[in-house]
């Protein structure tokens, strides 16, 4: 029978709750993914998009809302789903923080923001104080991260795929009634709920015409 000494058993029991803890900070340290605002009303999903990080409105209580408080006449009646909320957020340099803009569609205003995860299913948001997006409310994660999105491959230079939302899409099937891929972070639909309608923020309008 076969002893393994004291000394290797340590490095092994070490070696794996290192491992074990740089994952799960890797996960705390991530702030993609959807995440449920603090008052239940709606899922921002978060993504990074070309070094920055980017968040829209994924899911509504109470759907069909308009964005009727900007002060841009033009996108008074643009929905709130897929609204950019986080906009333009930018690691600090030494810490898990991202510094931007969020979007306050109770009254139509942008603020400087602080995007910030705390654990593996909390957000914090910090630095505004109207609104419900702002003053250090805390959202909930409902959703894990996303991978990165080929938004952030195009931009780097890889060639454009028109015809797909994801780096993964599987080949079609001839004759096949199935519907299109996914894209990153994206759901699929369950019982009683509708199917996905965001997908892959990063290739929102709103949020691709300054990310790339």
């Amino acid at each position: 029978m076969l002893h393994c000494p004291r000394n290797i058993m340590r490095t092994v029991a070490f070696s794996a709750a290192f491992l074990t803890t740089g994952l799960t900070s890797a996960l705390a340290a991530d702030p993609t993914g959807d995440w449920r605002v603090a008052d239940g009303v709606a899922n921002i999903r978060v993504a990074e998009c070309n070094g920055s990080m980017w968040g829209a409105v994924a899911w509504e209580k109470m759907p069909g809302g308009r964005d009727k408080n900007n002060p841009d006449a033009s996108k008074q009646n643009r929905p709130t789903l897929g609204m950019p909320i986080l906009i333009d957020m930018k690691k600090k340099p030494g810490v898990d923080q991202w510094e931007g803009q969020v979007y306050n569609g109770k009254d139509g205003q942008s603020y400087s923001s602080t995007i910030k995860p705390v654990g593996s299913d909390q957000l914090e948001i910090q630095g505004c104080v109207l609104g419900f997006l702002c003053g250090g409310e805390s959202w909930t994660r409902v959703a894990p991260p996303i991978p990165s999105s080929p938004a952030n491959s195009m931009a780097k230079g890889a060639p454009k795929n028109t015809g797909a939302l994801s780096k993964t899409a599987a080949p079609k099937t001839t004759g096949s009634a199935n519907p299109a891929p996914k894209p990153s972070g994206q759901k699929l639909a369950t019982a009683g709920q509708p199917a996905d309608q965001i997908g892959d923020i990063c290739l929102l309008p709103d949020i691709a015409r300054f990310a790339h």
